[in-house]
């Protein structure tokens, strides 16, 4: 009887909290978020001719310098607007020609736009990244010069960018949040690749990164099928980088579906489609796209959590297309096929997913899950070390098959007794905050 009445309980508390309460202050944001902004951001970046990594640096007018310089003077403007603590810089990076780099024909000194949202609590060395890539290009990877203007690959991510960064520099938050217009990537993944580098050689906290590639357009070439309601967020199968004991663990729960990029994309899903009426994430359960990379690899690549939001529909006459005319179809990425109110969606999801976050207390520590010939699961961890205290902690489980969470029960302790088998679910664990902001979720280690 004992286990009964607790599974009783136990599902009056996967009950109670299985909806997530929205957050006045990340509601107020969302809807701020403004598709008339986005479109002013791409026109002006359209207006430079080309953003190719290699054009030119010095003109005011045209060329990389020019809209990179442009980019850092918006988020200085946000920042005199909401008297943030939000510093602005453009951050070089030396690339040069090599085996490595088949795309840079001499040494290149590259800039990321980099506006860091300090965190208010000295304590918490959180961060999270948004970024979007600032370089376009033609048909020919290596053409500098021809127009390129690079209306939705990816001026759509960037203007998505500094419109979060337009709208959440006025508020405050526990950690900090980078906004990210990258260099180099149709060359090679070349800025991201800097940066995450030199946030693993510095040990940078960084929980989560997110990239917006391509985030502007909802109808497909040769079929003609549109969709405006979702957006694909690609997340990694197996970690690229894991420790002997990680891959130990991944292998003796089968979790081959939970990498902690896989359980971002899960995150996102849950915390931000309630903000985004009606619009929604669909979770692709690959690293990327067939033939084609991102700005999140990089990143995966040093360890850390990553993943790719892109439309769902792409037009492949727009991307990477030289502006041409043939057999009646007119190739180039241009602004009049982007859809504004579509991408704006799109800042809405990452805005409610990392403003979540950035409020919510750290995930929670030593998660461990006994191994042993019982029906009874039993599980442990430790508090949080940084960010806002929590108020408890919700316990995950799935079935096997399940491809998200379902069930969510709340507890005050820091271990929990299930009458669920260990054979027959998948658990995790997430620490709740104060206000009912929750923090990503982790997987136990299996013990004897």
């Amino acid at each position: 009887m004992k286990y009964n009445l607790g599974l009783v309980l136990l599902f009056i508390c996967s009950i109670a909290y299985s909806q997530n309460k929205l957050d006045p202050e990340i509601t107020a944001m969302v809807n701020e978020i403004s598709s008339d902004s986005i479109k002013s951001h791409i026109a002006k970046m359209v207006s430079f001719g080309t953003r190719h990594s290699l054009s030119d640096t010095i003109s005011k007018t045209s060329g990389i310098g020019a809209a990179r310089r442009w980019v850092a003077g918006k988020f200085i403007q946000f920042r005199k607007q909401s008297g943030a603590n939000m510093t602005v810089q453009l951050d070089p990076c030396e690339i040069l020609p090599g085996p490595k780099n088949p795309r840079v024909p001499r040494r290149v000194i590259m800039k990321n736009v980099l506006a860091t949202l300090k965190g208010t609590d000295p304590d918490d060395n959180r961060i999270l990244l948004v970024s979007g890539h600032l370089d376009s290009r033609n048909t020919d990877a290596m053409d500098s010069v021809g127009q390129a203007p690079g209306a939705n690959d990816d001026a759509s991510g960037v203007a998505v960018v500094l419109e979060l960064a337009r709208v959440m520099s006025k508020r405050k938050f526990p950690c900090t949040i980078i906004f990210m217009a990258v260099q180099g990537e149709e060359q090679g993944l070349l800025g991201a690749r800097c940066l995450a580098e030199k946030m693993r050689g510095a040990n940078v906290n960084l929980i989560a990164m997110l990239n917006d590639d391509i985030v502007g357009n909802s109808v497909a070439s040769e079929t003609g099928d549109k969709n405006d309601k979702t957006v694909r967020i690609f997340s990694e199968m197996i970690p690229a980088v894991e420790t002997d004991d990680e891959k130990k663990t991944r292998e003796s729960l089968r979790a081959e579906n939970d990498s902690p990029s896989r359980q971002l994309a899960r995150y996102i899903k849950d915390v931000a489609e309630p903000y985004a009426k009606g619009f929604t994430a669909t979770i692709n359960m690959r690293p990327d796209r067939f033939l084609r990379g991102g700005d999140h690899t990089p990143f995966l690549q040093n360890d850390f959590i990553a993943v790719r939001f892109t439309e769902f529909n792409e037009n492949y006459t727009q991307q990477h297309q030289t502006l041409r005319t043939e057999n009646d179809i007119a190739y180039g990425d241009l602004p009049q096929h982007v859809d504004y109110k579509y991408a704006a969606n799109v800042g809405r999801l990452n805005l409610a997913a990392i403003a979540s976050l950035a409020k919510a207390p750290a995930s929670p520590e030593g998660f461990k899950m006994k191994v042993n010939l019982d029906n009874i699961t039993y599980l442990s961890w430790e508090a949080p070390k940084v960010g806002p205290k929590p108020k408890g902690y919700n316990v995950l489980l799935r079935e096997t098959y399940q491809p998200f969470w379902e069930k969510r029960i709340f507890v005050t302790d820091l271990k929990a007794e299930l009458p669920y088998s260990k054979d027959n679910y998948f658990f995790g664990v997430q620490a709740v905050g104060e206000n009912g902001h929750l923090s990503q979720v982790i997987l136990p280690v299996p013990v004897r």
